[in-house]
């Protein structure tokens, strides 16, 4: 992401005026997740290193070789949504428009009718959309006929949907937009958010969530060298061991309020991180040993535009797809690009506990770096425990210390590879 360039006011005989492009700050966190339905619970699992990976037990997937995965139970989307949204809505926009008031309501910004609607936006990252309303839709159309299906099919699908009916729900119509680079799409997301605020939009609702274990979404699944069918929960995702055998998917995501880091101050509100710096590539689908050099090249990137030392970096949440050729990648992109200190910086990742919910993956790694460095604790890797790679991995139990930058990767099945630094806020702490 490249920061825009801030033109220069021409001199006048008596004036000067300078103009300092604002940074852009986290103020809200909105969690929906496996193992928590708010911020403060997803927390609370991720720093305790809860696992909650278990047997699917969503109608019409018992028969299908994948067996386990992350499941949002006890999500009652009627009391959060209005039934109006509800009808015309999939499951993974369920999930973003709930996560997303979280967020709002945790910034502090009022919901439906803006004083300012065109001052607020919307960007969210999807990769699946909605796959479980399509397929409703679709047996109605083959076993009752074209006059059963609802008008609401055309949209509900769509990956786009949740971008828009956040908007609608909230009357936000600033820049609004989607993101559709693969799983590290949570990651580019927020930059693109971020370089709105850059440009002067004054708030962006962004994020990433997804629904991915209807019958339809897991046999399109199914097709991935790299998805897990282990039926056994506590081997099945266990990445950068040697008994690593590839990745379970899971449900939810997490969005986050990112703001003109003056303006939320100038309202009071807490700025809980900055994004400080991103960039992305390509190594193409599966090519894991090429995506080494690619996720090296993006960490070096982000580094580049937050200004940041490889020793400034306290801790990497990494990508952590759970494929031997790939963790090992991952491992040699993070000494390639820190040095000897990649050796040395604390590794985790959470996502073990509750499985890779594809794009909202990223997103709720960004949530726990800017938690972990709020209570002074990085979080576990849940699950693992015989690492065969040269990195500080974070194992069993959380370690105390004071991370103020965070280095977050992300990688995606289709090639794209992403790196985001996040440094804590100055009134961060709650």
């Amino acid at each position: 992401m490249n920061t825009p360039h801030t033109p220069h006011t021409p001199h006048t005989p008596h004036t000067q005026r300078t103009r300092r492009t604002p940074r852009a700050a986290i103020t809200g966190i909105g969690v929906i997740a496996p193992n928590g339905l708010r911020a403060d619970s997803y927390w609370k699992a991720v720093g305790e290193g809860l696992v909650v990976l278990d047997e699917i037990t969503r109608e019409g997937c018992g028969h299908l070789p994948l067996r386990v995965a992350g499941e949002v139970r006890g999500f009652d989307a009627a009391g959060l949504i209005e039934e109006r949204f509800l009808v015309q809505t999939d499951r993974f926009s369920h999930f973003a428009m709930a996560a997303a008031a979280l967020a709002l309501d945790d910034a502090g910004i009022p919901r439906g009718e803006p004083a300012e609607p065109y001052d607020i936006g919307v960007v969210t990252a999807a990769g699946s959309g909605g796959g479980e309303f399509g397929q409703r839709e679709l047996q109605k159309l083959w076993g009752q006929g074209s006059r059963y299906v609802g008008p609401y099919q055309s949209i509900a699908w769509f990956y786009a949907a949740s971008t828009g009916q956040i908007s609608i729900r909230s009357g936000f119509k600033g820049p609004c937009g989607v993101v559709a680079s693969d799983e590290a799409g949570g990651l580019d997301a927020v930059a693109h958010a971020a370089r709105a605020v850059r440009r002067g939009t004054g708030a962006v609702v962004v994020g990433g969530a997804e629904a991915p274990l209807a019958p339809y979404s897991m046999v399109c699944q199914l097709g991935y060298p790299e998805l897990s069918t282990v039926e056994d929960p506590a081997r099945a995702y266990r990445p950068f061991t040697g008994g690593a055998c590839g990745f379970v998917p899971a449900e939810g995501g997490a969005m986050l309020v990112v703001e003109d880091e003056n303006r939320a101050r100038d309202r009071g509100a807490a700025v809980r991180a900055t994004v400080a710096g991103h960039a992305a590539t390509f190594t193409g689908a599966s090519r894991w040993e090429r995506s080494r050099e690619g996720l090296a090249h993006a960490i070096r990137g982000a580094l580049d535009e937050a200004g940041c030392a490889p020793e400034e970096i306290d801790v990497v949440f990494a990508d952590a797809l759970g494929v031997p050729e790939a963790d090992r990648a991952e491992a040699l992109a993070i000494t390639d690009a820190l040095g000897e200190y990649g050796a040395k910086v604390p590794v985790t990742a959470p996502k073990t506990g509750i499985g890779r919910a594809y794009c909202g993956a990223p997103v709720l790694d960004i949530a726990a770096a800017v938690l972990a460095m709020e209570h002074n604790l990085i979080p576990p890797t849940p699950n693992v425990f015989d690492i065969c790679h040269d990195l500080d991995l974070v194992m069993s139990r959380a370690r105390p210390a004071e991370p103020r930058t965070a280095l977050v990767l992300s990688r995606g099945l289709m090639g794209s590879n992403a790196a985001l630094v996040v440094r804590r806020g100055d009134d961060s702490a709650r």
